[in-house]
């Protein structure tokens, strides 16, 4: 069930139809039908119009359907007044999705996160799920059984939540410990809308077998693989959930955890499915969770995938011109990989300064690291001192130097910085 309200055209109300029809298969629901309704603004204690309420009513009886899905976050009030017009369940586009996240964790983490959320989700909408107190809400009179009940599940609930919270504070802590272990590679991420392709593509570029399907939300759980870019140096690939249009606040905040990866990686690939006919849209939708994330300004290509797909190569042109840098890949097919690993150099080579560090000559390990995370240019000696010239990043030098000691190097930068690091993306035409 849909609304078109001020604002929006009949168009797209049908491409996010289209879209909550593809959750709720991935759901395990089959959808026998579709109802659009126009409006200038949402019914706040409905969200429809009572006259088309009624009218859902009577067609959900007479086709003997039990569910209702919403393709908006409806308020407490409100489902709980379709429930008692329409009698059936009612469940909004917030619940939908929380309910295929709980059945695609598969981690701990992942699933932790999916119960919290589940629970802030139920909290204020606890109520209803009494049926057989539904009449006890309060007041006098009314004092008893219903309120007493509501009122201990209420506390469990928020005791459970606040157990959540401090189990996903500790995962979040070792994760960081494991981050710092990993700091001797750089770090992408691939982010984009679900179902573009990002889990094909991590499977062709470190030749792994990470589980694909054509669903939404097929990847839930963060996974990070190894790739080698040329024969000197190999990146960490990193692969989470994918993003859709009108994906509510909370869900970002409660997997806020997971999406720490993306945040923390030095690079972006955002993969979209450019044969999908409304891809700008989704592009504009996943730009809308890295400006929540405050990563919109991170260095990023454009991953346009399933070019196999197309057929206009006039098309092709438009979109090259349109989103820079940008690659053109089919990951099922192996089209376009080996550009898109130089386009990944390129950025890196982009943030590269020639320096000099002067280190012990007993200090092998730093020496060896440098050699792991750096393109080293020139190596001399000097009394006890080992010389290198090396060519690499400012944050490159930093992560060595927190893994090492700093007061350990000597650094001197004796060359300027090859390209100045910035906004690769960021199309303020969407």
């Amino acid at each position: 069930m849909g609304l078109i309200v001020q604002g929006h055209t009949r168009a797209q109300a049908m491409d996010s139809m289209n879209e909550l029809a593809s959750l709720a298969d991935t759901a395990g629901a089959v959808v026998t039908g579709r109802m659009l309704q126009e409006r200038r603004h949402i019914h706040p204690s409905t969200f429809l119009g009572k006259g088309k309420v009624h009218q859902l009513a009577g067609e959900v009886t007479e086709n003997d359907i039990d569910t209702v899905i919403f393709d908006e976050d409806l308020s407490p009030v409100q489902m709980k007044n379709l429930e008692m017009l329409i009698k059936r369940k009612i469940v909004d586009r917030s619940g939908l999705i929380l309910d295929i996240f709980a059945r695609r964790a598969r981690t701990r983490e992942a699933q932790t996160q999916v119960e919290l959320a589940q629970l802030q989700y139920l909290l204020p909408r606890l109520t209803r799920q009494w049926t057989h107190l539904s009449r006890q809400v309060g007041g006098i009179g009314t004092r008893g059984p219903g309120e007493t009940q509501l009122e201990v599940d209420r506390r469990i609930i928020r005791k459970r939540i606040n157990r959540l919270q401090r189990e996903l504070d500790k995962i979040e802590t070792q994760r960081s410990v494991r981050r710092k272990r990993r700091w001797e590679y750089k770090k992408l991420a691939l982010v984009g809308y679900t179902n573009a392709g990002k889990s094909s593509l991590l499977n062709a570029l470190a030749r792994t077998d990470v589980f694909v399907e054509n669903r939404l939300f097929a990847t839930l759980d963060a996974t990070i693989r190894t790739v080698p870019l040329d024969t000197h140096q190999k990146v960490l690939l990193i692969d989470t959930v994918g993003f859709i249009r009108k994906l509510p606040h909370h869900l970002v905040a409660s997997f806020r955890s997971t999406l720490e990866e993306t945040v923390e990686a030095d690079i972006l690939l955002h993969v979209v499915d450019v044969s999908h006919p409304n891809y700008s849209e989704h592009i504009g939708s996943v730009q809308n969770v890295l400006r929540e994330l405050g990563i919109i300004r991170k260095p990023t290509v454009m991953v346009l995938n399933k070019v196999d797909r197309l057929d206009e190569r006039q098309h092709m042109a438009e979109l090259r011109q349109r989103y820079q840098p940008a690659v053109f890949t089919s990951a099922v097919k192996g089209i376009g990989l080996e550009s898109l690993r130089q386009a990944i150099l390129d950025i890196l080579s982009r943030e590269n300064i020639e320096m000099e560090v002067r280190i012990r000559a007993s200090e092998t390990r730093i020496i060896s690291l440098l050699y792991k995370m750096t393109t080293v240019i020139e190596k001399k000696y000097e009394d006890d001192h080992t010389i290198l010239k090396i060519r690499t990043s400012e944050m490159t030098i930093k992560r060595i130097g927190e893994m090492t000691g700093e007061d350990r190097l000597q650094i001197q930068r004796t060359g300027p910085m090859l390209h100045p690091p910035g906004a690769m993306y960021e199309n303020t035409d969407l």
